[in-house]
């Protein structure tokens, strides 16, 4: 399904990364935007992104390619996006991700994955301990069994990225809509969206991108389409804001301590604060405690010395957007045919490729079905209630 014609307005709902980045793509084109958002913009799953940008982490190598030419995207987008061009204004820096671990059993885990990335063209590779502290001269890395280096893995912030998307759909007289609620579809006998219900009143489109992360699910519902989540909080802390600790590697993975708690990651944000979380980045966490950031905080400081002196700063459960089998729900829905579904977990990374291929399938009416095929909202269809149930992790679910 899709739009016969070149849409003249299309109603964004939901001002996080995705969302905006989508909206600015389509004012590129000469649509008409408005955004609905219903608190402040970025305010939600943005907010609490780690905002690594990466590939590694990505699987099958379907998936990882179309992360790898988002990655690839970055630099591109950050500019045209960022004040006068510039992609520093939008907190991008590049220099790599650095991991290790002093377990052995651990350490062949992490050789077995970059091998297999390095099969699929992917520029990681392993490192001994003298290089690794090479890399990042602040790092204390202590026993390492195996280390990796991915040089072209990144960072960037997301309230800067929405925020300048945000002055140049301003630029182009899009239609702004903060702290409004969106409550409704009017839709035709077939399906198609007409017009949007908000608390501002509304009114007449030619399509809708739906953008609304959490929410997504549930304002998908009200068009009679079916878009399942899994359940996934996560907490990350940061700290107050601090000299440049991190001069080279933005993005570090340090190892579990031994003692029974996680591995740690952590980065420097555009402000100076350090965001530090454990695990992975699908790790279910909801303690949002001062001890729990606390012990964050002593965990890091173990192997970033310089953080001695910081102070932790607890910040709120986020609740992350999370498709039911953990990858994309991007195009448009058979039962809206002008409703365009845009929801994934990796926002961040996925922003620039997925906001581009948006803005050609709703303007151009050419589907890209071979980079975007898999991960239609059309696989939801026949999923039952039971079977979002019984799913205890994305990948439990029981596509068809």
């Amino acid at each position: 399904m899709m739009i016969h014609g070149k849409p003249r307005t299309v109603a964004v709902i939901g001002a996080g990364i995705l969302g905006a980045a989508i909206a600015w793509q389509l004012s590129q084109r000469g649509i008409h935007v408005v955004i609905i958002e219903k608190g402040q913009p970025g305010e939600g799953a943005s907010s609490h992104s780690f905002a690594w940008i990466n590939a590694g982490a990505k699987e099958p190598i379907g998936y990882h390619n179309l992360n790898r030419r988002s990655l690839e995207m970055w630099t591109r987008f950050a500019a045209a996006i960022g004040d006068g061009g510039d992609p520093d204004n939008v907190g991008l820096r590049w220099g790599g991700k650095v991991s290790w671990e002093s377990a052995p059993s651990a350490a062949e885990a992490l050789v077995a994955r970059v091998r297999q990335l390095q099969s699929w063209g992917y520029p990681t590779r392993l490192v001994d301990a003298n290089e690794l502290q090479v890399l990042e001269p602040a790092l204390d890395v202590g026993t390492v069994a195996a280390a990796e280096y991915s040089p072209n893995e990144g960072q960037v912030e997301p309230q800067m990225v929405v925020d300048a998307c945000l002055r140049r759909l301003r630029e182009r007289d899009c239609e702004i809509e903060a702290g409004t609620e969106f409550y409704g579809f009017r839709q035709r006998d077939n399906g198609r969206i007409f017009g949007v219900e908000t608390t501002s009143g509304g009114g007449d489109v030619d399509a809708v991108v739906l953008a609304t992360g959490t929410d997504s699910t549930r304002l998908a519902d009200l068009a009679g389409v079916n878009v399942p989540q899994a359940r996934s909080p996560g907490v990350v802390i940061r700290t107050n804001p601090l000299p440049p600790l991190l001069h080279i590697v933005p993005v570090v993975y340090a190892p579990a301590l031994g003692d029974g708690r996680r591995e740690i990651h952590l980065r420097q944000c555009a402000d100076g604060s350090m965001m530090i979380g454990e695990g992975d980045q699908e790790s279910l966490a909801e303690d949002d405690s001062q001890g729990h950031a606390d012990d964050l905080l002593e965990r890091a400081r173990r192997y970033l010395p310089g953080l001695k002196g910081a102070e932790a700063i607890p910040v709120p459960v986020g609740w992350r957007p999370m498709p039911l089998d953990g990858y994309p729900v991007v195009g448009f829905a058979s039962e809206a045919p002008n409703l365009y579904v845009a929801l994934t977990h990796s926002g961040v990374t996925l922003a620039p490729v997925l906001s581009q291929l948006a803005a050609q399938e709703i303007c151009d009416g050419v589907l890209a079905e071979a980079v975007l095929g898999p991960y239609r909202p059309g696989r939801f269809a026949g999923l039952t209630s039971e079977d979002v149930a019984s799913a205890t992790h994305p990948r439990d679910a029981k596509l068809r």
